[in-house]
């Protein structure tokens, strides 16, 4: 589906990756409702955005809150008169904590933001989505869906339900006009540490584009992921790969997935994360 002319509706867009990505839509014609449960970084994605933000509604939420995304879903429709898309970024992370370890209300809030938060807001506006000549889903999973880091089991938990539930919309949903993908970043360039909360965690806006290339080679730089969601998007492509690293993984697990969880929790004990 080309998004010129249609309505996108972006969680997370307040920063990170849902930034760029409603930018990225903006700049392609597209008509954006930006959700985010910070108005203030809604609001900075829209001033950055320039005359194109005219474009752009912005609506504070909490996507845990099931109700207030159902009261939300209605104010969206009727914002532009119809919504042609959604694309479910918003997520959080956990601090880097053993299964044995990690306390009940952290887990919930993990598996409520990424999992049920994705879930209300497809639950939500789906209704109308198979209403319009054509639609498109689009919810970001993980790398830590197909494989999970040691130390951070439940949010490679919650992403993996993600990606269940969207690959069964995908067959449900297949002989109608809604079209569905997934997408799986690897290592991205955000903040997404530092919004979940997690500790000691560095802002990546201390660093310019350059550093945290020499840094990182094989990192994806929010623009970029942007532009790969986006343009798997327009190409209807029902899986969305986002990194090299991540690109490499996937077929590492594949070809020898006892082998590469080994290599991911040798990696993580060197970092003493686990």
């Amino acid at each position: 589906m080309k998004v010129s002319g249609k309505v996108i509706v972006v969680t997370g867009a307040g920063n990170g990756m849902g930034r760029e990505i409603s930018l990225n839509l903006l700049n392609k014609g597209a008509k954006v409702i930006g959700l985010d449960i910070n108005m203030e970084g809604l609001k900075k994605t829209q001033e950055l955005a320039g005359e194109k933000g005219d474009n752009m509604k912005l609506m504070q939420l909490d996507i845990t809150n099931r109700e207030a995304v159902e009261q939300t879903a209605e104010e969206a429709i009727k914002q532009f008169g119809a919504v042609d898309g959604i694309i479910n970024n918003a997520g959080i992370i956990q601090d880097f904590i053993p299964v044995n370890k990690m306390e009940y209300r952290t887990i919930e809030r993990v598996m409520n933001i990424n999992f049920y938060g994705t879930l209300y807001i497809v639950k939500s506006f789906l209704p109308h989505l198979l209403t319009r000549p054509k639609a498109h889903i689009v919810n970001v999973s993980s790398m830590g869906a197909f494989a999970p880091v040691p130390g951070q089991t439940f949010y490679g938990a919650s992403k993996a339900a993600v990606r269940a539930m969207t690959e069964g919309l995908m067959g449900e949903l297949m002989d109608t006009n809604v079209e569905v993908s997934e997408v799986f970043p690897g290592a991205v360039a955000t903040d997404i540490q530092v919004h979940s909360g997690v500790k000691n965690a560095k802002s990546v806006s201390d660093y310019s584009e350059d550093q945290i290339k020499n840094a990182n080679s094989s990192i994806t730089l929010p623009s970029e992921a942007a532009e790969i969601i986006v343009s798997g998007m327009e190409a209807g492509k029902w899986k969305i790969i986002v990194g090299s690293d991540c690109k490499k993984m996937d077929l590492l697990m594949r070809i020898a997935p006892k082998f590469g969880m080994k290599k991911l929790a040798e990696a993580m004990k060197k970092l003493n994360a686990i």
